[in-house]
């Protein structure tokens, strides 16, 4: 794995975290569930990315 996406993800659920802390605190809990939600899909499409790359590599290894 890639040192830089690992840290991009742990950058990605730190940010989450405290935006959605600073929400909960300040009484706008859909907006924190709807902050939190954000942050799980773009660590969602950043994985999906990487899956997509070892299955091309996966096809090119073997001729598919």
């Amino acid at each position: 794995m890639e040192v830089d996406l690992i840290i991009k993800i742990a950058g990605i659920g730190v940010l989450t975290g405290i935006v959605a802390q600073i929400l909960k605190h300040t009484g706008k809990d859909d907006i924190a569930t709807l902050a939190t939600l954000a942050g799980i899909i773009v660590v969602l499409m950043l994985i999906l990315n990487m899956v997509s790359d070892l299955f091309a590599s996966v096809r090119n290894i073997f001729g598919f």
